[in-house]
């Protein structure tokens, strides 16, 4: 153990990851097992720190476990090209952007069903209408409920 080793306590102080991620991060593979005292407490130094702090950021960012693990061989491997973690980046740039335009969608049908609820003391409520008439088919907002044509009941034939 080295002089400059520190605990798990005051590792998570000093990066702002949690005890119980650090702990997640070494059971799932994402950083190595930390060496540990005669008494058997975690112990880091302060090259594991500073992965710890990139995996924070990394985090920050919305990169998932998988990025930030292939961002992680890459950055530890000096040998590599850039092409490499800049292919990494334009990919998640690319899915958040695909998630921002999902959520764009839905605030729009969300604002639109509220503008139409009159908020009132009548039980008719086009939100709930609209979660009650299911999944909504593809990019069109339409519930595929209200695509689908009505059978005709023997009355109305």
């Amino acid at each position: 153990m080295s002089a400059q080793s520190v605990t798990i306590g005051e590792a998570a102080r000093a990066t702002g990851v949690s005890a119980k991620m650090i702990r997640y991060y070494e059971e799932t593979g994402l950083l190595g097992a930390a060496e540990r005292t005669a008494s058997g407490y975690r112990v880091y130094s302060e090259s594991e720190l500073h992965a710890l702090r990139f995996v924070r950021r990394a985090r920050d960012l919305g990169f998932s476990m998988t990025e930030i693990a292939e961002l992680l061989a890459l950055w530890h491997d000096r040998s590599r090209a850039s092409a490499g973690v800049k292919a990494v980046a334009q990919a998640h740039v690319a899915d958040l952007r695909r998630r921002i335009a999902e959520l764009e969608s839905m605030a729009r049908t969300l604002t639109d069903l509220a503008e139409r609820c009159c908020g009132d003391s009548r039980p008719d409520c086009p939100i709930l209408d609209d979660l009650a008439a299911g999944p909504v088919d593809d990019s069109s907002g339409i519930p595929q409920s209200a695509k689908r044509p009505r059978r005709r009941s023997s009355a109305q034939a």
